[in-house]
């Protein structure tokens, strides 16, 4: 049995039976932990290969528990990682196929409650991915990421590439969709962010320019420290401004 990224079976699946499930009973196990997944979002993970439900003679979908358990996984990994469909396929095909493989890890983690990312320096990183890989991980369109694109919130690298923390961005950007909140209206977080890199740059442009190697291989460690600090302190600004205290 495929065990959960996080160490957990399978959600909802231990009150089904053994038999066979339909599309929309599979749909009823899943909104408990994931109330936005809908038909079509099954349908589309099965498109993209990380399910293979049994079909009837009538062309029917039939998913059995394996295939329940498989797509909780997959959901669960898009939501808590922000993982690439094909990256998650590679996982778990790895896993079923008994190989000893490490949870890969694309962009930022979620936070674990404590003011900290996730991370692990011995995971692999997938570092780079394509636009195929993009639009599949965020489930978007073209014209959507030429949009994001056209407002800065997405760059993609001279060669057409993007970097792992533009899968972070497609996400968030979605997922404040959902609110109503468009692209146009992120371009104000967009020129914010800028102007605390450009501070971050500022302080240690003098660590990049020494004579000593290692003082300037500490200039990677200070950025990242720094970087954190700020989104500390955005996150507690905007926390202030609301009035709210964020789980």
């Amino acid at each position: 049995m495929l065990r959960s990224p996080s160490g957990g079976a399978g959600h909802g699946t231990a009150a089904t039976d053994s038999g066979l499930m339909s599309i929309g009973a599979v749909l009823n196990v899943l909104r408990d932990e994931f109330p936005e997944v809908t038909i079509s979002k099954i349908r589309f993970l099965e498109s993209e290969g990380l399910i293979e439900p049994q079909r009837t003679p009538s062309g029917y979908r039939k998913f059995s528990t394996n295939d329940v358990e498989r797509l909780g996984h997959v959901l669960r990994m898009q939501r808590d990682h922000y993982l690439p469909l094909k990256v998650i396929r590679e996982y778990l095909d790895a896993l079923e196929r008994g190989e000893p493989v490490r949870l890969p890890t694309v962009g930022r983690q979620r936070d674990s409650g404590e003011g900290e990312l996730l991370s692990d320096p011995d995971t692999p990183t997938a570092a780079r991915v394509g636009r195929a890989e993009l639009l599949a991980a965020a489930e978007i369109g073209e014209l959507e990421l030429e949009e994001w694109e056209s407002y800065g919130l997405i760059v993609p690298l001279p060669d057409g590439a993007y970097d792992a923390e533009a899968v972070t961005v497609a996400a968030l950007v979605v997922e404040l969709g959902r609110f109503g909140i468009e692209p146009r209206h992120l371009r104000a977080m967009k020129a914010a962010a800028e102007r605390d890199a450009g501070l971050v740059d500022q302080v240690v442009a003098p660590l990049r320019r020494h004579r000593n190697p290692q003082t300037r291989a500490h200039a990677e460690a200070r950025t990242k420290e720094l970087a954190g600090l700020t989104v500390k302190l955005h996150a507690a600004l905007v926390q202030t401004a609301l009035g709210v205290r964020l789980p």
